[in-house]
């Protein structure tokens, strides 16, 4: 005998009962069967909208270009259409990436404007690591005794914060730290871990990695107990971050007045390196000992590898093979279904593509054709 609708309804409503009762306090990221009540179209627009991520036909068609107003044509006939349109003649650089920024900004804003939770708060999260460089870029200029108003221009727009607009009563380290900073997003990490000495007398790229730090653990720890696909891909993206960021830190710290107490001080607590390997980090003196603490790690031991093969200088940059395997995670991303990782993926591709194209314009206008090359393909 089949069932009646009536029966097929109450069991639908009890298995979706039972994974929302498995699900509870984590969000619809973590289940399957309710992830599209909230998250639905705006995953299904994302996607969309990675389809529009240039392809290698595009850059085969932009390298070619002998003038950036050859540019402007080809990009028109991509999905970021006439966004140069009423951009005076002659085009610089400058204004071809602000605008690009602007368009992914716009992307940004239509999706968090939308979103309900869970991935409302992970959306700020992604934000945050821009506000990070705009606090770090404020910092600094208040140092040297910067005008406020010409530093704000220079903000990125994704690290916005609601107190902008009062940076212009902070006249001092003092007045930025108690009055502007500690009341925005980014607050319980700089009172966590910064006082307002440590602004004042700490080097600003220390500033940065101890607030870098504190961001991706936190941000780390709220994605794991979101559970499910979101859990599983996030942890491989941001423990990536976490050691590309403690290997930089190792390499550049070599010849500066860090002591190796206060380097370890900035490695997060997580990722593959993580403890072993970090330790070994904590304890090199050059390139070469960075080189045996990450033998045993094949991914970065091929990366380190593939910059500065044969003990010199590789034909590509530590950075650029970082931005490579950072590319393909992200792509990967998108192989999954019901996850939030998607969301993080896409503006980290994004980001990719603007340097690309930003290269592109500067090999063009520098006459640097033949470096034209020298980006990273995305799709």
């Amino acid at each position: 005998q089949v069932p009646s609708v009536g029966v097929w309804r109450r069991n639908a409503c009890l298995i979706c009962s039972f994974e929302m009762s498995n699900n509870s306090g984590k969000g619809s990221a973590g289940s399957s069967l309710t992830f599209n009540i909230n998250d639905g179209y705006l995953d299904a627009l994302l996607r969309g909208f990675r389809i529009g991520i240039l392809t290698t036909a595009d850059y085969s068609n932009l390298v070619q270009c002998d003038t950036l107003e050859d540019m402007k044509l080809h990009l028109a006939s991509t999905d970021y259409g006439d966004f140069l349109a009423n951009e005076p003649s002659p085009l610089h650089t400058t204004t071809i990436q602000d605008k690009c920024t602007l368009r992914m900004v716009k992307e940004f804003t239509h999706i968090r404007a939308q979103a309900a939770e869970p991935l409302a708060t992970f959306m700020d999260y992604i934000s945050y690591q821009y506000m990070i460089d705009n606090v770090v870029l404020l910092i600094t200029g208040t140092l040297h005794e910067r005008d406020i108003t010409e530093l704000i221009e220079k903000c990125h727009p994704l690290g916005m914060f609601d107190s902008m607009a009062t940076l212009s009563v902070a006249t001092s380290i003092s007045e930025l730290y108690n009055n502007v900073l500690v009341d925005t997003p980014l607050g319980p990490y700089i009172q966590g871990c910064l006082t307002e000495v440590d602004l004042d007398e700490m080097n600003i790229e220390t500033v940065r990695n101890t607030l870098y730090k504190a961001y991706l653990e936190d941000f780390h720890q709220f994605c794991l107990e979101m559970g499910g696909p979101t859990a599983e891909m996030m942890d491989k993206i941001l423990s990536f971050e976490a050691d590309r960021r403690s290997i930089n830190i190792t390499i550049n710290s070599f010849g500066t007045e860090l002591s190796k107490d206060e380097r370890q001080k900035l490695y997060p607590n997580f990722g593959v390196l993580h403890p072993e390997g970090i330790m070994k980090l904590a304890k090199a003196d050059d390139i070469e000992q960075v080189r045996q603490a990450l033998d045993y790690y094949e991914t970065y031991k091929r990366l380190l590898s593939d910059s500065m093969g044969g003990g010199g200088l590789g034909e590509k940059s530590l950075e650029d093979s970082f931005f490579e395997h950072e590319t393909a995670l992200n792509k990967d991303a998108f192989e999954n279904q019901f996850s939030y990782a998607v969301f993080y993926a896409y503006f980290k591709l994004k980001e990719q593509e603007i340097r690309n194209i930003v290269w592109i314009a500067e090999c063009i206008q520098q006459k640097q054709k033949q470096k034209i090359n020298q980006f990273i393909p995305i799709f």
